[in-house]
């Protein structure tokens, strides 16, 4: 069995002062892939580049503080790519995939960070962009291998998604062009939403983000923003889905999925 994890960290700094590594080492995944990392690497060397026998690979913004993302692995992978391809996005440090090819199969694990666009219309603009240009890198991907996308997307798909969702219609993460991307993600590109399959019809214990505002935690106020989301024959592996909310590392939960895969 093969255990992935998903979490934003909201800062690695931040998220393993309050205990990460210690969930980590109970919990034991294979695989770990984070989101806004927060950090340089002068800021990883030496402090975070493993977590136990989980080697880190990262892909760092150029602004300091800001995004990144990696993917902690027991296994070795053959290849490391770090960004896409975009002349726009990849300064944001917001996509590393690890491959592990073998002469009989192509496999990846990807780690990415959707962005936000709620901070204002500029920013929508760039999430709208970031979407219409990275659809079709996931398409060339899974047309010649099995990949499994985990990352905070920053949409919530359905209404079973959220909480409030007829008071977020107009707003970023529920957006009916947000939404109609996933949709397109989950039939034309032939993309597979492993927790619906595991669980079509939750509701609030779906959630893996809540607001730092109004209680929203405490009165379970949330959306589904982590994901992750696959090729159908590696999404048919898939046996159960754990959302851990015991502690609070971040503003988001981990998202582990349980595949029957080796390497």
């Amino acid at each position: 069995m093969f255990k992935l994890t998903s979490l934003n960290l909201n800062g690695i700094r931040s998220a393993t002062s309050k205990g990460l590594e210690a969930w980590l080492a109970q919990a034991q995944p294979d695989c770990i892939c984070v989101q806004e990392v927060k950090a340089q690497a002068t800021d990883v060397a030496g402090k975070f580049e493993s977590f136990g026998d989980l080697k880190g690979h990262f892909h760092f913004a150029e602004k300091k503080g800001y995004s990144g993302v990696g993917i902690y692995t027991r296994a070795i992978p053959s290849d490391v790519r770090v960004g896409y391809g975009s002349q726009e996005f990849d300064a944001e440090g917001r996509y590393v995939e690890l491959r592990f090819d073998t002469p009989s199969r192509k496999f990846s694990i990807i780690s990415a960070y959707f962005p936000s666009g709620s901070s204002g219309e500029d920013r929508q603009a760039a999430k709208f962009r970031f979407l219409e240009e990275f659809y079709p890198h996931l398409q060339d991907l899974r047309s010649g291998r099995e990949l499994v996308l985990c990352g905070d997307l920053n949409i919530a798909h359905q209404e079973i998604d959220l909480k409030n969702w007829k008071g977020n219609k107009k707003n970023s993460g529920f957006l009916p062009e947000e939404r109609a991307w996933m949709t397109k993600a989950l039939t034309d590109g032939g993309l597979v939403d492993v927790y619906r399959t595991l669980h079509p019809t939750a509701t609030e214990e779906c959630y893996t983000w809540w607001s730092n505002r109004g209680q929203a935690y405490a009165k379970n106020v949330g959306w589904r923003l982590d994901y992750h989301l696959a090729t159908p024959a590696f999404a048919a592996t898939a046996k159960e889905v754990a959302i851990y909310k015991a502690e609070k590392f971040s503003d988001h939960a981990p998202v582990t999925v349980a595949y029957d895969w080796n390497f």
